[in-house]
């Protein structure tokens, strides 16, 4: 929709993570069509070093299991997002 949303390119997206009852946003865009499985490492690894604002670090993070969900820009959100979830509702 837009070329660019709070510093968030076309093509590219804002990653949302939930992990242990908490969330945040990498604070870096990431490629929206990146695949998966670097997804869910860029998170581990920013997880574990305590980079996202909101969530606590914890070493012992692991996002393999996890649901990578993807919502292209809309409306009401001019930026893809990306959200990284545990497959249960209820959180890690």
């Amino acid at each position: 929709m837009h070329n660019q949303w709070n510093g968030i390119q076309f093509g590219e997206a804002r990653v949302n993570v939930t992990w242990a009852g908490q969330n945040g946003d990498l604070p870096d865009p990431v490629a929206y069509d990146a695949p998966d499985a670097a997804i869910r490492q860029w998170i581990t690894e920013a997880v574990r070093g305590g980079s996202i604002p909101g969530i606590d670090g914890d070493r012992r993070a692991d996002f393999s299991d996890f649901v990578v969900d993807r919502f292209p820009a809309n409306d009401n959100r001019p930026h893809n997002l990306i959200q990284i979830r545990p497959k249960t509702p209820f959180g890690h």
